[in-house]
C-alpha cells in the first residue's frame, strides 16, 4: 500500500519529535509499515523514507541501496535498505557540502553540510544486529533518515533554502 506523505505544511509534530525504539521488530505492524515504507519511496520517487514521514513515530528507515540502480530497484519495488533503531557509531574527520531535499519538504532544497563517511549500527528487518560503513550518498542518506527519526529535518541544517517548483 502506498502510504501519504506527512509534509511540514501538514504542522504535524511527528516530524519533530524524536521516535521510539522498536522493541518488536517481528511484530506484525512493524513489518506492515517496513512493507509498505519500500514501494511508498519508490513511487515518490526517494532514496530514503524514514517512519515519521510515513506518520508512524518509530525509528525504522527504508533508503535505496544503491542510486547508481535506482530505476531498477524502483521498478522492483521490493529491494530496499532496512534500518531499525539506527545509530551512528563513528564518523569520518571531514565534512562535506552537499544538496539535499526532502519528500516532507516539497519543492525546497538546500546544500547542508555532513560527515563524509559514517559507520551506522542497527536492526535488519529479521531483527539482527548489523553495522554498515558508508561514504558518498550512503552516508549522506544514512544521516539525513537517522535526523528524521531524531526529530530534525534538514532545513534545519542549511542555511539557504532555494525552491524548485515540480513541473
Amino acid at each position: 500500500m502506498i502510504l501519504p506523505i506527512t509534509t511540514i505544511r501538514d504542522n504535524n509534530p511527528i516530524l519533530r519529535t524524536r521516535s521510539m525504539d522498536v522493541l518488536h521488530v517481528q511484530d506484525k505492524t512493524i513489518q506492515k509499515l517496513i512493507d509498505d515504507m519500500i514501494p511508498t519511496m519508490y513511487q515518490k520517487d526517494g532514496v530514503g523514507l524514514a517512519a515519521p514521514q510515513v506518520g508512524a513515530g518509530f525509528r525504522i528507515s527504508v533508503i535505496c541501496p544503491d542510486p547508481e540502480r535506482y530505476e531498477a530497484y524502483r521498478e522492483n519495488k521490493s529491494e530496499a535498505l532496512v534500518i531499525i533503531n539506527p545509530t551512528i557509531i563513528s564518523h569520518s574527520l571531514f565534512r562535506e557540502e552537499g544538496e539535499e531535499g526532502c519528500l516532507s519538504v516539497p519543492e525546497i532544497f538546500g546544500m547542508v553540510r555532513r560527515w563524509k563517511s559514517v559507520t551506522a549500527a542497527y536492526l535488519d528487518r529479521d531483527g539482527t544486529k548489523k553495522i554498515i560503513k558508508a561514504s558518498g550518498l550512503l552516508a549522506r542518506c544514512l544521516q539525513h533518515e537517522i535526523d528524521h527519526l531524531d526529530g530534525v529535518l534538514f532545513v534545519d541544517r542549511t542555511k539557504k533554502l532555494y525552491h524548485v517548483p515540480k513541473l
